[in-house]
């Protein structure tokens, strides 16, 4: 397995072409940019443009592993209004087509939310009406994967929905398309489960995985530690993604960003990813 780090972990007043430097130097195999509204990397931007950050990826010998984005989580495929389900269904195209041009196979979506804690402006959508929606928009959906040769990783966050591995087995199967799979997000199974039963129950329905550790005992965002120093049994993942054959990247996600010695957690990270791995 090749590690990867997200565009999320790195300060925020950092731009892509620095936060690229640095995961090369650090000693990461590759990076995982996101898809924001506006900016270098966004809905707004032209294909030369979007070229050229593949190309200054491939320059410094960084892999593009996948493609992120936040935005839907306030325009989500779950969403009761059908204008917020098609703005979200025109966003996954694009995000998709991005991908493809930046060489990446995967792409991460945030599916919508029946309801969440930790932001404001999100609408509560009934569980059933949402699960419906979303994987009606899903198999819509799957076909411009398919035509873009880029899948389609469903990832499991705070939401309110997915809420264990069978059920996102569940939901991924009623989708329907090797195009659309699970984006396994360790660190977000453990407030409530154990990240190896997601992999094991899971298998060869998960895209991408995206490493990161959480305490228990904390209270809520703030449990979200540096890894190894949660309480993710990285051994028993580690078991359990050889058990299932997966060979994809391995991609750490830090939150929150860190105020002082930023850059410092992008070593210490990497370090933490070689343990886990085995390479060293």
């Amino acid at each position: 397995m090749k590690k990867g780090i997200n565009i999320w972990s790195f300060p925020n007043d950092m731009d892509l072409s620095s936060c690229m430097q640095l995961a090369k130097t650090a000693g990461f195999d590759g990076i995982e940019p996101a898809l924001a509204e506006s900016g270098p990397l966004s809905l707004e931007s032209k294909k030369e443009e979007i070229l050229a950050i593949r190309q200054e990826a491939s320059d410094l010998g960084l892999e593009i592993t996948s493609l992120a984005s936040g935005l839907g989580w306030t325009n989500g495929l779950t969403s009761s209004s059908r204008t917020v389900r098609e703005k979200a269904s025109d966003i996954v195209k694009r995000q998709l087509e991005t991908a493809a041009l930046l060489g990446a196979d995967t792409i991460l979506v945030v599916p919508g939310a029946v309801g969440v804690d930790f932001m404001e402006g999100i609408e509560v959508t009934e569980y059933e009406e949402a699960y419906e929606n979303a994987v009606n928009e899903l198999r819509e959906l799957a076909k411009s994967a398919e035509a873009h040769q880029v899948s389609i990783g469903v990832e499991n966050v705070w939401n309110k929905f997915l809420l264990s591995p069978l059920e996102m087995k569940r939901f991924i199967d009623e989708v329907g398309s090797t195009y659309v799979g699970a984006y396994l997000d360790v660190g977000n199974t453990v407030l409530n489960g154990y990240p190896e039963h997601w992999v094991r129950t899971l298998g060869s329905r998960i895209k991408k995985v995206h490493f990161k550790d959480f305490r228990r005992q904390a209270a809520g965002l703030s449990g979200f530690v540096d890894l190894l120093a949660g309480d993710v049994d990285y051994p028993a993942v580690m078991e359990a993604l050889r058990n299932i054959g997966y060979e994809g990247y391995a991609i750490a996600e830090m939150i929150p960003p860190y105020r002082h010695h930023s850059q410092q957690i992008i070593y210490n990270t990497s370090a933490s990813m070689d343990a886990i791995l085995g390479r060293r």
